[in-house]
């Protein structure tokens, strides 16, 4: 008499790739989008907080790397939050992080302060990333690869949208108020978007990996021992990425072409990222997230070393393009391979940890590059330290890529 009636009550089953799944991502998106400012604030604002301060360049860089550091501890704190009670409760405690360290980073009296307020903006800024892309890969199965890759273009729609927006408010306004409007914007902009979203998924309580659909590859080794793994990849990858994304404001100042100028190519590297996390989702769905993996890294490292060479105005312009094209896939790939081998109730804390080693790699990457600046005059060095560090990336990819063959063919 009752099991009908129970069954009336509960919310329609959510269907993979869905028109429902669509809007739900379009939703993840602008919040990501939003949100990721997070993670591109400080590199442009890094010169006028050096001035003020009166502090060396790898000084002012540790605010990058305690920002990257509370963005990959969250992710971990957050994606265990995601997989127990969802990802709606997860944006809220996001949200407000994010705003109350712009508020915060707007009255730092000192160099210290500025430096621990972006650790706060870091974890608000880490619900963004990793934990919506597991979410989101719940909600497709055809498409999964492009979702998350969607999801992921969100934190590079920041990097494009924001950095000129911020240059300008640093120009007309000073960073303090910059900082003040950002944190008002994101608290006032991603709460309507949550609330959105949370009314598509029927409730904070929502846990789309309930019913998702078994992992479709299988290697030989533990998912500790993969997890490890990924998780080494990703610091080496990230070592090599951060230069010139740390880095190419400051940079394009020491040439004398001006900050402004950084600031643009920080833009296109972004936007073209863009094209190139969303083409490597496309790519993933038909090879598989590990050889999109390894493709990605290997054009890293090639356009990596063209920083080596070309240091004209519009060679930069050239180079930062085409850095964006050919490193954009490669973080949202480990998130992918997460949901190829592992169970999907743990996919938010995984990709997590993954994650977090991604942005161990950024974080100490964008550092030792100011630190290596400091001690040699120059950036050379720095390239040519991420070119050594993306070696290693590759040839971890490769060992993976060889397992998942080897179990292909006993199989």
């Amino acid at each position: 008499m009752h099991k009908p009636s129970t069954q009336f009550t509960q919310a329609p089953a959510f269907v993979p790739d869905s028109r429902q799944a669509w809007s739900r991502l379009a939703l993840a998106l602008l919040i990501a989008s939003i949100g990721g400012v997070g993670m591109w604030s400080v590199v442009v604002v890094l010169p006028g907080v050096q001035a003020e301060f009166a502090a060396s360049r790898g000084a002012v860089s540790l605010a990058y790397t305690l920002t990257m550091f509370g963005f990959g501890l969250g992710g971990v704190i957050v994606g265990r939050v995601t997989d127990r009670f969802g990802i709606v409760t997860a944006m809220g405690l996001s949200i407000a992080c994010t705003a109350v360290g712009y508020l915060l980073a707007g009255a730092s009296a000192t160099l210290w302060q500025f430096q621990a307020v972006y650790f706060l903006i870091g974890l608000g800024t880490s619900a963004t990333f990793a934990p919506l892309m597991a979410e989101a890969s719940h909600w497709f199965s055809r498409y999964r690869g492009l979702a998350v890759t969607i999801v992921a273009a969100g934190n590079y729609v920041a990097g494009t949208v924001w950095p000129p927006l911020i240059n300008l408010g640093l120009q007309r306004f000073g960073w303090r108020s910059t900082h003040v409007v950002i944190g008002l914007f994101c608290a006032v902009a991603m709460s309507l978007l949550l609330l959105l979203l949370r009314a598509r998924m029927g409730g904070a309580g929502a846990h789309d990996h309930a019913h998702a659909p078994p992992p479709p590859l299988k290697l030989a080794i533990s998912t500790n021992a993969l997890t490890a793994l990924l998780c080494i990849a990703g610091v080496a990858c990230c070592m090599a990425m951060a230069m010139p994304q740390v880095h190419i404001v400051a940079y394009c100042g020491d040439l004398g072409y001006g900050v402004a100028r950084g600031a643009e190519m920080l833009s296109l590297m972004m936007g073209f990222g863009i094209i190139s996390r969303v083409g490597s989702g496309f790519l993933a769905d038909r090879i598989g997230g590990i050889r999109t993996l390894l493709l990605g890294s290997l054009a890293q490292g090639f356009a990596l070393m063209f920083y080596l060479f070309f240091d004209s105005l519009s060679s930069l312009y050239l180079v930062s393009a085409m850095f964006g094209l050919f490193q954009g896939g490669i973080v949202p790939s480990y998130a992918i391979v997460v949901r190829e081998t592992m169970p999907a109730r743990e996919a938010a804390t995984r990709v997590g940890i993954v994650i977090f080693a991604t942005v161990v790699g950024m974080s100490f990457g964008g550092w030792i590059s100011g630190v290596i600046f400091d001690a040699t005059g120059s950036y050379a060095a720095a390239f040519a330290n991420g070119v050594a560090w993306n070696a290693v990336n590759v040839a971890i990819v490769l060992c993976l890529l060889i397992l998942a063959r080897r179990r292909l063919a006993v199989a």
